[in-house]
């Protein structure tokens, strides 16, 4: 299996996605691939300026920033987030680090994207509050709060101290935080975004080139919110990647810093809670539920897009894998049964792919579940083209 023959997968057999980019590699070598649409409805090809919505890799960049901050003397994790961000006055006993490892709740009393206006969903981030984590530990809200953090810490906004701290030191010349108006027409389309959720079909259309898919990022745009937000070509993202690897954003200090496991543990009833690190996934000891690859080690970190992405980068190993799609355009991204039933009973594999009849007699294609495909259908392939073996070496001892 090849990079290409992951892509056919992925876009041409089981129709998951319209297009696909992947790479592999190291600090110093690349292998790439690309195939499929852009944009499914205007036919356009995706091509290697086709820009990406990159939704939850947005965390990274956040905290990348965090860890920066923490290097130069900026940013002290073990003080409360009102030193940085008194705005947030509910946090007046919760630690930055606490935040930027999941390691307490934080929750609003309404949704943020249920608000009009910017002004109102500030004001309802403001008055978050944090609880005790009791289930999925991760979440958007962390990343909102780190941006108010990196901003009080740094004394810049963070859209100046992304530039000049990463985007301009890699190159990364194609990646925005607002897409220019001029390079709009190369944004991969994220509209028309099919839900069913508990017998309640949902169609999330008008999601013009260049607007964050994410609800939460479309309320508070055009600032900057830390956990989506940001867009990118695949050449970028292999930039970061490898720039990371060389050690030229942070040190390799700071990369094992963010790998170490702050939320993950074996539950009593033999469930394992996330496995969770300084804004990034970690390894987690049973494959299906890791989003680090099965060749790369503990000392990885991680993170998936809900638009249909997968970025990891392993400091043992030396090896990056990078997986950006558009799962959203004309899809069936999220379907959760009404009760009694499962997703087969719509009609889709057990897997969740298939297609499924829309209440107005057209056929949807369904993404569901796609990131169980990954394994198989991609890190196959990067292991494939880089010869590596399975890693074993992944702890599950909570630190």
């Amino acid at each position: 299996m090849t990079l290409q023959d992951s892509i056919r997968f992925f876009t041409e057999e089981s129709h998951i996605m319209p297009g696909l980019s992947v790479a592999c590699g190291t600090a110093d070598k690349a292998i790439t691939a690309l195939g499929g649409l852009a944009d499914e409805d205007t036919g356009a090809p995706l091509t290697a300026d086709s820009i990406f919505d990159l939704a939850s890799l947005t965390k990274l960049f956040t905290g990348l920033l965090v860890m920066h901050l923490r290097e130069v003397g900026r940013l002290d994790l073990d003080k409360p987030v009102t030193a940085y961000a008194p705005q947030f006055c509910r946090l007046d006993n919760v630690t930055v680090g606490q935040v930027l490892g999941f390691e307490v709740a934080l929750t609003t009393t309404a949704r943020v994207d249920t608000q009009t206006t910017p002004e109102a969903g500030r004001t309802l981030l403001f008055d978050i509050r944090p609880g005790v984590v009791t289930g999925r530990a991760y979440s958007d809200m962390h990343a909102m709060v780190l941006k108010h953090v990196i901003e009080g810490a740094a004394q810049e906004d963070y859209a100046a101290l992304l530039n000049r701290c990463i985007l301009v030191p890699l190159g990364m010349r194609n990646t925005h935080l607002i897409v220019p108006k001029e390079r709009r027409s190369l944004c991969v389309s994220c509209n028309n975004e099919h839900r069913i959720e508990r017998g309640q079909y949902i169609l999330r259309s008008g999601i013009l080139p260049g607007t964050p898919h994410d609800p939460k990022a479309r309320v508070l745009s055009p600032e900057p919110c830390g956990h989506a937000g940001l867009f990118s070509t695949a050449g970028d993202m292999v930039k970061l990647c490898q720039g990371l690897l060389r050690y030229d954003v942070i040190s390799r200090d700071s990369l094992l810093f963010m790998s170490r496991n702050r939320t993950g543990h074996l539950r009593p009833d033999g469930s394992y809670q996330q496995y969770l690190g300084a804004q990034c996934y970690v390894k987690h000891p049973v494959q299906r539920h890791s989003e680090v690859p099965v060749y790369e080690s503990d000392k990885a970190i991680s993170l998936s897009g809900f638009t249909g992405h997968h970025l990891s980068v392993d400091v043992e190993t030396g090896v990056f894998a990078l997986f950006l799609g558009n799962r959203v355009q004309n899809r069936l991204t999220v379907l959760v049964p009404e009760a009694g039933k499962s997703i087969t009973d719509y009609g889709l594999a057990a897997d969740g792919t298939g297609r499924i009849l829309w209440p107005d007699g057209t056929w949807i294609d369904s993404s569901v579940n796609y990131v169980y495909q990954k394994d198989a259908h991609f890190h196959q392939a990067v292991a494939n083209e880089m010869g590596l073996q399975p890693n074993t070496t992944a702890s599950t001892v909570r630190l």
